[in-house]
C-alpha cells in the first residue's frame, strides 16, 4: 500500500467516481490510476467500488471505511511534509484558499499581495466558488483554509473557524431610483415592493435575508441572482432592479452612478471567518498570511488552538468590523 494508492483513491472518490476526471486532477492516465487501484483492492481482499460494466457505481460498505482513514493518512503525510518545511525555514511552496467570490474580489486582494511581498516564493491559488462548495472544499483536503461568512453562528464544518472581521449588508440603486432619493434608509416593506438582485444563497429559506422577510411576514421579489457581486451591479444599473450585496462589495467608483442606502437596521450582522482543517500544521506563511488577513488573531494563539482539542475559536478579542478594517487602511496610506 502507497500513499500514491491512498491519493488515487480519494482523488477517485472526490471526482464522483469518474476516473477519467480523477486522472486529470493527479495528473496520471486513466489506466494508471485504474491499474493501482486494483492493485489496493488485490491487497486488501475486497472491493472498494460498486461496478457497472467497466464505470464505478457506487462506494461500498468497506471502501466507505478505508476511504475515511485514507484522508486521514494524507492529512497527517501534509503535516509532517509541513513540519519538515519549517524546520527547515523553507520559504517557498503554495497556499491555496477556497473562498466566495465577494471575499476574493474585495477583501483577500491587500492580504494576498502583502503575502507576496513577503514570500514571494509562495504561490497563491484561489479557488473562488460558491457558498456550498466552500467547506467542502476543505474538508476534502484540496485547499490550506476557507474563508466563509454566516449571519450569526460559525459555519457548520468538523474545522476550527476564527473569526476576521463583522459586516453588513447594502441596499444599491441607481441614482434616480425612488428608494435613493427618500432621505432615508428604506424599510423592509418599501424592499419587499421592489424587484430586487442578490447573491444565489438569497433563495434559501435559511438565508438571513429570507429570514428577515419572513419575520415580517413579507414575500420579497427576487428578480435575480448571482454568487459575483460585480454581476450584482451590473444589472443594477441595467434596471432590472434593487441589489441587496454586502458591504465590501462597494467601490468608490460605484458611487458615480449608484446610491448605496444603509441596511443595517434590516438585516443580522454577518461574520467572515478563516476555517482550517482541525490538527493541521500550517506553514509559517499560512500563519503570516492570517495575521495580514486578521491581525488580531495572534499566530502562537492561532497554533495552539490547532493542536488543541477544543471546538472553534469563540474568546478572540473584540471582532473589527470591516468599516473599521477600511479606516485604518485609509490612515495608513
Amino acid at each position: 500500500m502507497t500513499l500514491t494508492q491512498l491519493r488515487y483513491l480519494v482523488a477517485i472518490a472526490d471526482a464522483g467516481l469518474n476516473i477519467t476526471l480523477a486522472a486529470e486532477r493527479v495528473h496520471a492516465t486513466q489506466p494508471g490510476l485504474s491499474k493501482l487501484l486494483k492493485q489496493l483492492e488485490d491487497e486488501l481482499g475486497f472491493q472498494l467500488f460498486h461496478r457497472k460494466g467497466r464505470s464505478l457505481d457506487s462506494i461500498t460498505h468497506a471502501g466507505s471505511h478505508v476511504l475515511e482513514r485514507a484522508r486521514a493518512i494524507l492529512a497527517e503525510a501534509t503535516n509532517i511534509r509541513s513540519i519538515a518545511a519549517n524546520l527547515r525555514n523553507e520559504s517557498r511552496g503554495s497556499l491555496r484558499i477556497a473562498t466566495t467570490h465577494t471575499q476574493a474580489r474585495f477583501a483577500l486582494p491587500a492580504a494576498v499581495a502583502a503575502l507576496s511581498r513577503q514570500y514571494p516564493q509562495v504561490s497563491v491559488h484561489l479557488q473562488p466558488s460558491a457558498d456550498a462548495e466552500v467547506m467542502g472544499l476543505l474538508e476534502g483536503g484540496h485547499v490550506d483554509l476557507a474563508i466563509v461568512s454566516t449571519a450569526g453562528a460559525t459555519p457548520p464544518a468538523t474545522g476550527i473557524a476564527l473569526p476576521a472581521y463583522r459586516w453588513n449588508r447594502v441596499v444599491l440603486a441607481p441614482q434616480q431610483h425612488p428608494l435613493a432619493n427618500l432621505g432615508r434608509p428604506p424599510r423592509l416593506d418599501e424592499l419587499a415592493a421592489q424587484p430586487l438582485i442578490s447573491y444565489d444563497s438569497s433563495l434559501k429559506a435559511t438565508s438571513s435575508l429570507s429570514r428577515a422577510f419572513h419575520a415580517a411576514n413579507l414575500h420579497p421579489q427576487i428578480a435575480m441572482t448571482a454568487s459575483d457581486a460585480d454581476l450584482i451591479k451590473t444589472y443594477v444599473r441595467a434596471g432590472l432592479g434593487v441589489g441587496i450585496l454586502a458591504e465590501m462589495a462597494l467601490l468608490p467608483a460605484d458611487s458615480a452612478d449608484l446610491r448605496a442606502l444603509s441596511a443595517d437596521h434590516l438585516f443580522p450582522p454577518c461574520t467572515t471567518w478563516i476555517v482550517l482543517r482541525r490538527e493541521s500544521v500550517l506553514r509559517e506563511y499560512t500563519l503570516e498570511f492570517i495575521g495580514l488577513f486578521a491581525p488580531h488573531l495572534e499566530r502562537r494563539a492561532v497554533s495552539r488552538l490547532l493542536a488543541s482539542t477544543g471546538t472553534s475559536a469563540t474568546h478572540w478579542p473584540a471582532i473589527p468590523h470591516w468599516r473599521e478594517r477600511v479606516a485604518v487602511s485609509a490612515d495608513v496610506d
